[in-house]
């Protein structure tokens, strides 16, 4: 495992904390692809699967596909924390050189999910139906039968892992963010299954046909929100007291806001099968792995990372160290922490735009 250096640059926190100067990009562009009779891992079958996307960027450019994280949808990755210091001029994702492509997951946004009307008895998708779905868009939909990169943050570095291990030859590099390669087990799944489990055990869930969206998964997505994100030193400042922790909580309680109950559980539960280690050596892509110090569902102390790692034939790992500034696994959606990172590591992409 190759690990770049994880010392911030002189200065680079106040940076961040005064904010960063968030650069323009292209307007995206929205489209739907519908697949026909798309077969689930389950082998249950949906006859019209909608996969809602967005572009950004001229289609000759080199095509980036990019995945957002477990309740969010693609345009969440417009959000200037992530987009501002990589789509624009000159940086590392520029959309005047690459042709970047931003989809809803099965299950979010625009594409197909369960409060479309099926509800409960909509199939529970998989990251593997996900990264299918997203294939059948870019080859039947788009024309592109390789990308130059796929990158993700949270489920979306699940997906990332999921591609590069399920189809190794479509890409030159791979970047998952916030993802460990290794199964989904540890406080990781346990703290899902107790949102997941929070919709299915409260009586309002009536089996999925609620009249009313299920109380207690807004109390638990607050609770799973400052269990697995927000970072020991950050947390620490901003309940540095009794009173100011316990304040803390009630605003969060008060502000937390969720989808819809089904839509949600069938999120989380969809990573349960995520397991890239048996597949790991057979990636070809170049891995750069971004991780943050302080990352709750992602423990750089784990010993899957290195185990992981020392089986990818040319992968490297980035740590943003942990500050008061740092968010935990929020804190890699913040893209200014590497962008120099990552622009460094897609110049060493094979037919790397100039």
């Amino acid at each position: 495992m190759r690990l770049i250096s994880t010392t911030l640059a002189a200065g680079f926190a106040t940076v961040l904390s005064a904010g960063v100067a968030m650069a323009e990009f292209p307007e995206p562009k929205e489209g739907m692809f519908v697949i026909k009779d798309f077969e689930f891992e389950s082998g249950e079958v949906l006859p019209e699967m909608k996969v809602a996307y967005m572009t950004i960027g001229d289609p000759s450019g080199a095509p980036v596909l990019i995945t957002h994280g477990t309740t969010s949808s693609g345009s969440s990755m417009l959000g200037e924390k992530f987009a501002g210091s990589l789509y624009g001029p000159g940086q590392p994702l520029d959309a005047e050189k690459y042709f970047l492509i931003l989809v809803d997951a099965i299950g979010s946004g625009k594409s197909s999910k369960p409060s479309d009307g099926m509800r409960a008895e909509f199939p529970e998708q998989t990251l593997m139906d996900m990264v299918n779905a997203q294939k059948m868009l870019l080859e039947d939909g788009l024309g592109i039968d390789h990308l130059h990169l796929k990158i993700g943050f949270s489920m979306g570095g699940m997906l990332s892992w999921t591609w590069a291990t399920e189809y190794p030859d479509f890409m030159d590099g791979v970047v998952p963010i916030a993802s460990l390669p290794g199964p989904m087990a540890g406080r990781n799944w346990m703290m899902r299954r107790m949102v997941i489990d929070a919709v299915r055990d409260d009586p309002a869930w009536m089996g999925g046909n609620y009249e009313e969206q299920p109380p207690m998964l807004r109390y638990m997505s607050a609770w799973f929100g400052m269990a697995t994100s927000g970072g020991n030193l950050r947390l620490q400042e901003l309940g540095a007291t009794n009173e100011m922790a316990s304040a803390y909580v009630d605003e969060r309680k008060a502000e937390q806001k969720v989808g819809d109950a089904n839509d949600t559980m069938y999120m989380w539960n969809a990573s349960r099968n995520f397991d890239p280690t048996p597949k790991l050596g057979d990636i070809k892509a170049k891995v750069l792995l971004i991780l943050s110090q302080d990352d709750e569902r992602n423990p750089t102390e784990l010993p899957m990372l290195e185990e992981g790692m020392a089986k990818i034939p040319d992968g490297q790992v980035f740590i943003v160290p942990e500050s008061a500034e740092t968010s935990g696994h929020g804190t890699t959606y913040t893209s200014a922490y590497y962008a120099d990172e990552l622009g460094a590591f897609m110049k060493t992409l094979p037919n790397a735009p100039e």
